[in-house]
């Protein structure tokens, strides 16, 4: 059900983009913003791994550098049947982690060093399971991919605000469309990538929670991240927010529309569902 989720809410984001390239300028606007969506993702494919990675100033550790977040990566990795990821350390004080790379031969899990002050061995476990289940799901690839469009799509929102819809020939856009693209695209393209980025959660969490073999684990950690992200806030950015286990932004009451991530008491408490249903 959330797989069939997500691929309609990438849909509609394709949609989307390919109907404001034609209010912009017709089938050559259609045309245009289909290969610039093309064009974005094939370096969102091949780059975002590595961009992400540098802007957290993550390090790359051995088993002799971090033996216990290094020994649970890669004992859950043999049991799931996964290659081994890379494991890298962030220097940065708010707990978090999140998991990167375009699909499981090319991807890595990264952990802050506030979150190894916080957690058990176990909860962390937990955390790395929620990490590998979406590599193992692609939710990476998915996640670059949703908000690469949606960017596409805004920045098609600004260029109706400064050029406006053409008219002039038969196969130019029209002004009122234009402006409907302005307004009303980008917004619809933040809810659905924000739709995208919570529905992939709620899927990790069931991932990680069988791969690991006791939901509480997760459960745990996540009442414990909620927590500590809040006390400190992590310098992230809004574009790769999405990726963290917990929101690492400060703002408090956001709308849950506008959220990257489910609520973390209703997380909480479909991992506690699991445990009761016999996992």
């Amino acid at each position: 059900m959330n797989m069939m989720k997500t691929a309609a809410l990438m849909l509609l984001l394709t949609l989307l983009l390919v109907m404001g390239g034609g209010a912009l300028g017709g089938k050559s606007g259609m045309t245009y913003a289909l290969i610039m969506a093309f064009a974005m993702n094939f370096i969102s494919y091949f780059f975002s791994d590595t961009i992400v990675l540098r802007m957290y100033r993550a390090q790359e550790v051995t088993e002799a550098d971090a033996p216990v977040l290094y020994r649970i990566v890669r004992n859950l990795s043999q049991k799931d049947g996964m290659p081994m990821p890379k494991v890298y350390m962030i220097p940065d004080e708010s707990p978090n982690a999140f998991a990167t790379g375009r699909n499981p031969k090319h991807a890595a899990v990264a952990a802050t060093a506030g979150i190894m002050k916080i957690l058990s061995e176990d909860e962390l476990a937990g955390v790395m399971a929620h990490e590998l289940a979406h590599v193992k799901h692609r939710d990476i690839l998915i996640g670059t991919i949703a908000a690469t469009l949606a960017g596409a799509i805004s920045y098609l929102g600004h260029m109706a605000l400064f050029f406006g819809g053409r008219s002039d020939d038969d196969e130019g856009g029209n002004p009122v469309a234009a402006i409907i693209m302005m307004i009303v695209a980008p917004i619809a393209a933040m809810l659905i990538q924000m739709a995208i980025s919570r529905s992939r959660e709620y899927a990790a969490d069931a991932g990680g929670a069988r791969l690991h073999g006791n939901p509480m684990a997760l459960a745990h950690a996540l009442g414990k991240l909620h927590s500590g992200a809040r006390a400190i806030p992590m310098h992230a950015t809004p574009a790769t927010s999405h990726m963290m286990i917990v929101n690492p932004l400060s703002g408090g009451s956001m709308l849950r529309l506008f959220s990257t991530h489910p609520p973390v008491e209703e997380r909480i408490a479909r991992l506690e569902a699991m445990r009761m249903a016999g996992l």
